[in-house]
């Protein structure tokens, strides 16, 4: 009797022992009679597959087997129910949302029952698949590569892998090749001083192998060859062969002179661009100087006694003040064909140097603010490369920003240590930043903003090779050149520059006087920040017969007129500050359409005025042309 009992505690224990892995295992546990009806299923059904157990008994497993399945598992069915255990078959089943899972399946079979366990492998399945198609995009990848020659070496020395490249590059097909020696692609001297088995050596040794010599191809030719073999290693350290990687680089002296040319091509482009935006600066600043000289020169002329001395002296001064009027028409023109002169240049007075002039070449509508730490460290820089460089990229800024907008230049010191900057080495810098509120860039642009001869300008506005200049110098004085830009957001452009270590042109012609023609009297409204020019041009239009009302800036040009209604005629300066001409002719004719209207400038673009006729007249004017215009801009008017 006490065995009996024991006998019978003992399978009360294997029994919850059982029940205890039927619900709490991970993997699926089913028992499936012989018709493939599931006649019980574990729990776990329903956290891998979401369907409840009460559903799932009952029901043939074809109901929930994938289509394209059924007849396997069919046949997998019908060979566990013959006594065959099945080991690893699988198959897919559909979960509840849809979706289909790999399950593994180990099986056994007692009295017509098959009692099956299965683990879900689908996550398993899929990082096989995703490597294998990595593996495969990986061959492709090399096999697609021509430029180079990559295979694979054996520890012997004997070609095992060929890609495109080395067919391209040496000559042979792969099956001449696969399986004998890499020594074959060396002169015949080289493979008698021993050069290819101490170049397995190094690479065994080392990890590494590089260098460049004669090779020699299928045909017989040889080409130079840039050389680097990388020793393969198993996952215990020890090495399995070699990758051999091998470049022609024959034709690379004369790549090297065309790339140097090609340089030397895109500054002199980029400096004649960048001395293009220079003129109308320097022109404005001489020609209003000019313009109050020889205004000033031609009224005198007419009040002086008929004296032939005065006479002379006075046309000598009028002809000395044109050929200056001559030369603010030519561009300053760097004609140097040299090497980078490098010293040490303090960014801020550098800046400061030119800060008028790049202002004035800009126009007052784009107002330069500064932001420098008041001790900045000098940089070793070309400073005639560094000022195109600036002048180059605030160009870029204002033209960002066509209605106008401030234009930030800071400099700050940075460090770079060793892996912050893929392009930088370690050490001290200077960062410079141009920054603009414009337009901006989107993706696709500021990608490609730096190639040659990429611009977004219009037609004769631009050249493509800025950016290009700005980056090359940067890049050969060891810094760097980047862009940050969104569309809408504006561009910061940035400058890293290493810390330093302890003319003749074409000149304009000059109009010859003529007679002037005739105007009635006119009550003319003249616009100009430069008090000299303002008291010349009236003095000319009084010495005319004409009244005129004087304006020191665009919005007290603007108060006067609308204080008047006896205005004919507008003349107004370009480049005055918060109002410039054209901006100050579009506030007239919302009060006024259609007033005749002149816009004397040295700017030679920017004043024009889509669908309103202005006349554009040259600073600096005599009386003269100042009288011809007058007559056309009352001609048109009065047509």
């Amino acid at each position: 009797m006490a065995g009996a009992l024991a006998n019978v505690v003992t399978l009360g224990n294997e029994k919850r022992r059982a029940d205890r892995i039927w619900s709490v295992s991970r993997d699926l546990i089913v028992v499936v009679d012989s018709e493939g009806v599931f006649r019980s299923v574990s729990p776990s059904w329903t956290r891998i597959l979401g369907h409840a157990p009460q559903h799932i008994v009952g029901r043939h497993f074809s109901d929930f087997t994938h289509p394209e399945d059924i007849e396997n598992s069919r046949a997998a069915l019908a060979r566990a129910l013959g006594d065959e255990e099945l080991d690893n078959y699988e198959n897919r089943f559909r979960a509840v949302d849809g979706t289909y899972h790999r399950i593994e399946w180990h099986t056994t079979q007692e009295e017509g029952l098959v009692y099956a366990y299965g683990r879900d492998v689908t996550e398993r399945r899929q990082v096989e698949q995703a490597l294998n198609d990595s593996e495969k995009q990986f061959r492709h990848l090399v096999q697609g590569v021509t430029d180079y020659a990559i295979y694979m070496i054996d520890l012997e020395g004997r070609v095992s892998s060929w890609n495109e490249g080395a067919r391209r590059i040496k000559g042979y097909e792969p099956e001449e090749v696969i399986g004998k020696h890499f020594s074959r692609f060396y002169r015949e001297e080289d493979r008698n001083n021993g050069e290819p088995t101490r170049a397995l050596e190094t690479a065994r040794r080392e990890g590494r192998f590089s260098a460049e010599g004669w090779r020699v191809r299928k045909n017989g030719d040889l080409f130079r060859a840039s050389v680097v073999i990388d020793a393969i290693r198993d996952d215990e350290g020890r090495p399995i062969g070699f990758a051999k990687i091998t470049r022609d680089i024959t034709e690379r002296e004369a790549t090297q002179r065309e790339l140097e040319a090609a340089r030397e091509a895109l500054f002199q482009s980029q400096k004649m661009e960048a001395i293009g935006q220079l003129t109308g600066g320097v022109a404005h600043d001489f020609n209003n100087l000019l313009m109050a000289v020889m205004s000033s020169l031609e009224l005198l002329q007419k009040h002086l006694p008929p004296d032939q001395m005065s006479r002379r002296l006075l046309d000598n001064a009028i002809e000395g003040a044109k050929r200056g009027a001559t030369l603010t028409q030519r561009m300053l023109a760097f004609a140097r064909r040299q090497d980078l002169h490098l010293d040490r240049v303090d960014v801020a007075g550098l800046l400061a140097g030119m800060s008028d002039l790049v202002q004035r070449s800009i126009g007052p509508e784009w107002p330069i603010t500064t932001n420098f730490p008041l001790k900045l460290p000098a940089v070793r820089v070309d400073a005639n490369q560094l000022e195109m460089s600036l002048l180059n990229l605030i160009v870029n800024a204002r033209d960002a920003t066509p209605n106008g907008g401030p234009i930030v230049i800071s400099a700050d010191r940075r460090r770079i240590e060793n892996g912050m900057g893929a392009t930088l080495a370690s050490g001290d810098y200077i960062r410079m930043v141009v920054e603009d509120k414009g337009s901006g860039m989107d993706a696709e642009t500021l990608r490609r903003a730096t190639e040659p001869f990429f611009t977004t300008k219009g037609v004769g506005k631009g050249t493509g090779l800025g950016l290009p200049m700005v980056h090359g110098m940067a890049k050969q004085l060891g810094g760097d050149f980047e862009i940050e830009s969104k569309p809408g957001e504006g561009t910061k452009a940035i400058l890293w520059l290493p810390i330093a270590e302890a003319e003749v042109s074409r000149p304009a012609p000059i109009e010859n006087d003529a007679v002037q023609p005739p105007v009635p009297r006119l009550t003319v409204l003249v616009a100009d920040d430069d008090a000299l020019v303002l008291m010349n041009t009236t003095a000319l239009l009084e010495d005319l017969g004409h009244e005129v009302v004087e304006a020191y800036s665009g919005g007290d040009a603007l108060k006067k007129f609308r204080a008047r209604n006896d205005i004919d005629l507008i003349i107004t300066d370009q480049a005055m500050p918060n109002m410039t001409g054209t901006q100050l002719i579009k506030a007239i004719d919302e009060d006024r359409p259609g007033i005749p209207a002149i816009i004397a400038s040295g700017y030679g673009e920017g004043v024009d005025l889509p669908g309103r006729r202005v006349e554009r007249l040259g600073k600096p004017f005599d009386q003269a042309r100042l009288a011809r215009s007058i007559a056309r801009v009352m001609d048109r008017s009065s047509a």
